[in-house]
């Protein structure tokens, strides 16, 4: 595999990773009691989208032109779970910590995909919405806690 490739293979990958976190914060957020951690979650579903954006461009500049990409089966999963929690009624404790968890899951793909050979500035990019990522985790997890 060529590095064009392993780069294209990559990037849509992480695409990915962040249209599944748009859609379970979205999700979880309208679920939640809690107006600020409401407002945060959804205020981030923004932020996956203009990242998703942001690496749609890079797959222009290595000449892919048709950029239609979904979530993961593993996020889907996630959603469902997610949904089915918020119906049991687990509350706002409960529907944070599955947003931490698919915090996790965008640091690990995230870490996963810096570990690949990239061109220096998809790696730049990644490193700082990487950097993004790991603070909405963290940001997520104090309001999980607070809800303790």
């Amino acid at each position: 595999m060529s590095n064009n490739d392993n780069a294209i293979r990559t990037v849509r990958f992480v695409i990915q990773v962040l249209h599944d976190g748009q859609r379970g914060l979205a999700a979880i957020g309208a679920e939640l009691e809690n107006e600020t951690a409401k407002h945060y979650l959804l205020q981030e579903t923004q932020v996956r989208a203009e990242y998703a954006a942001e690496l749609e461009n890079e797959l222009h500049r290595l000449g892919v032109h048709d950029v239609k990409e979904g979530g993961t089966t593993a996020g889907t999963v996630h959603r469902v779970w997610a949904d089915f929690k918020a119906k049991l009624g687990g509350g706002d404790h409960t529907l944070l910590e599955t947003a931490e968890q698919g915090e996790d899951e965008a640091k690990e793909g995230y870490a996963e995909a810096l570990n690949e050979t990239l061109p220096g500035n998809i790696s730049e990019l990644l490193r700082e919405q990487q950097a993004h990522i790991v603070e909405s985790h963290d940001k997520i997890r104090s309001f999980r806690d607070s809800k303790a």
